[in-house]
C-alpha cells in the first residue's frame, strides 16, 4: 500500500518516518522522499495513530489527490536541484511530465491554482537555494555552479542570483567571510 506525506524533504524526514512506521508495526518496503510504500494494508485506527505522530514532526499523512500530485511535483524538483550531482541537462517541463504521466500544462496550472505560484518560481527559487549552498561550500566557482544547475551562462546566473536574492553572488560570498571573520575576532 502507498502512501503520500507531505514536507517530506530530506534524509531526516525519513528517519522520523521509518521510526514512526516501526513504532506502529507496519512493515515498510520502500521509503522514499514524499512516499511510502508497506506491505499491509492500513487501518483507521493505525492511520489516524500515524497522522497525528507525523505532524508532531511536521510531516503530513495526505489523501487528497491533487494535493499528493503537488508534493510529488514539489519532491521531483527538490531532487533534482538539490540531490544530483550530475549537471542538470534536462528540460524540466519534459521531464515532469514524463516521470508523472501528466501533460506539463495540466500540471503548471494545477501547480499554480494550488500553491499560488508558478513551477518556474519554485524551480528558481531552489536552484537560488542550491547556489547560496554552493557559494558557502567555497568548493565551486561560479562557473562550475552555472554548468551544475543548467544556466546558460554566468552571468544568466548571476542575474537571477540577484533578482531573487538583492545580491550578487560575488557579494553574498563576501558577506559569508565578512561574518566568519568577525566572528573570529570575538
Amino acid at each position: 500500500m502507498k502512501l503520500f506525506i507531505k514536507y517530506m524533504v530530506s534524509i531526516r524526514c525519513k528517519m522520523v518516518v521509518k521510526s514512526e512506521l516501526d513504532k506502529l508495526g507496519l512493515h515498510y518496503l520502500i521509503v522514499d522522499l514524499g512516499e511510502v510504500e508497506i506491505r499491509e494494508r492500513l487501518t483507521t485506527e493505525k492511520r489516524e495513530l500515524l497522522k497525528v505522530a507525523l505532524l508532531k514532526s511536521g510531516l503530513e499523512l495526505m489523501d487528497d489527490k491533487k494535493a499528493i500530485l503537488i508534493d510529488k511535483i514539489k519532491t521531483i524538483i527538490v531532487e533534482m536541484v538539490h540531490y544530483t550531482d550530475e549537471p542538470l541537462k534536462i528540460n524540466f517541463s519534459d521531464y515532469l511530465s514524463e516521470k508523472l504521466n501528466y501533460d506539463y500544462t495540466h500540471l503548471a496550472n494545477l501547480f499554480s491554482e494550488t500553491t499560488g505560484i508558478t513551477i518556474e518560481h519554485f524551480i528558481i527559487a531552489h536552484k537560488i537555494e542550491r547556489v547560496k549552498e554552493l557559494l558557502l561550500y567555497d568548493e565551486l566557482n561560479l562557473s562550475e555552479i552555472s554548468y551544475l544547475l543548467n544556466y546558460s551562462s554566468v552571468a544568466h546566473l548571476s542575474n537571477q542570483f540577484k533578482k531573487v536574492t538583492g545580491l550578487t553572488p560575488s557579494f553574498f560570498k563576501k558577506l559569508k567571510h565578512k561574518r566568519v571573520s568577525t566572528l573570529d575576532n570575538l
